[in-house]
């Protein structure tokens, strides 16, 4: 069975890892290659954490969320361990399957899904197969099965050869380190040459930071002025008909614009003459042809503000785009605020 010998090598891997602090965070076929000779090969480690001095939970949040560990979507810290064996199960789900155990066409009800462990296996799934999957899809982690018991379990058994470990060089963290610092200078380099290629893209787990109705709350310590304020509206026109809308709208209002890269300023002196008032608005890419237009109070006060937000969305109301469920609502706040 093709599947249970790549899920062995794949727990041996991600052991391995394990083994010097390294928690990858992003695990999914995607990133599982083979080799020559059919070995299975963990790849990209761009969103992997290294273990820092008397921390033992981890409380970024990233990954793929089909496959993410329900812990990481309630915002609380996270064991990383934990959370790669949940990853290592909905692999092993899918090899055997052909398609994810949490799927929806919305985040919200995929977030429940997830959170409730709520999946279903197909009947040529083996009762081991089906019993080990049970074990690892635990929405506790403390209850969640860990790589010993994977590897103790009858099923992953079958026909196991443990993976031989090559003699290795001393490695001194701090190497480490430095590699995955490289790493982020060559993707913040990279950024810099793609300022101008269209707007940013929002990943997945800004739109969680963004999403109502869950248990986000550790999410947004480090964004309250996100939660506070909940300005920003969804749009299916262009990029750039969205900016020069702005633009023409906030030049009749007798702001001063400024925009490069899909990122616009607008500024005018504050109404009560309280000092320069200012209004950063960015353009993110969500999906294709949608986009999340997110307005923010850079300077200034912030009743004046909120006014402001009030008037702005009202002569934008042409390129707003509202879902079924938005529709009845009147107020721009309310319906523009995701």
């Amino acid at each position: 069975m093709a599947s249970r010998k790549y899920f062995q090598q794949l727990i041996d891997a991600v052991s391995h890892c394990h083994s010097k602090g390294i928690y990858h965070r992003d695990l999914k076929p995607e990133n599982l290659l083979l080799d020559v000779h059919g070995n299975l090969k963990i790849s990209d480690f761009g969103l992997s954490a290294l273990p820092q001095q008397g921390v033992d939970l981890l409380h970024t949040t990233c990954g793929t969320p089909n496959y993410v560990a329900p812990e990481i979507l309630n915002g609380q810290g996270y064991d990383g361990a934990a959370a790669d064996i949940w990853s290592c199960g909905v692999i092993l789900y899918v090899l055997i399957a052909g398609y994810l155990p949490f799927e929806e066409t919305d985040l919200p009800s995929l977030y429940r899904k997830i959170n409730s462990a709520t999946f279903s296996c197909p009947f040529w799934f083996s009762p081991g197969a089906k019993s080990l999957i049970d074990k690892i899809l635990d929405p506790n982690p403390k209850t969640r099965i860990t790589i010993e018991g994977i590897r103790s379990d009858p099923w992953f058994l079958v026909n196991y050869i443990p993976v031989r470990q090559g003699i290795e060089e001393a490695v001194n963290l701090d190497d480490v380190r430095a590699v995955f610092d490289d790493i982020e200078d060559q993707y913040v380099t990279e950024q810099a040459r793609n300022l101008d290629r269209g707007p940013l893209f929002m990943n997945a787990f800004e739109m969680i930071t963004l999403s109502q109705g869950l248990n986000l709350s550790a999410l947004f310590d480090r964004r309250q002025d996100f939660v506070k304020r909940q300005t920003r509206f969804v749009s299916r026109e262009s990029p750039n008909t969205i900016i020069s809308t702005i633009e023409a709208v906030a030049e009749s209002m007798g702001l001063k614009v400024h925009t490069r890269n899909y990122k616009t300023r607008l500024e005018r002196i504050s109404a009560n003459n309280a000092g320069p008032f200012a209004v950063i608005v960015e353009v993110y890419e969500v999906a294709p042809s949608l986009f999340m237009v997110d307005v923010r109070k850079a300077s200034g006060d912030t009743l004046e503000y909120h006014k402001f937000y009030k008037q702005l969305c009202a002569k934008l109301e042409h390129i707003i785009w509202r879902s079924s469920d938005n529709k009845s609502h009147s107020s721009p706040l309310q319906t523009v605020s995701c």
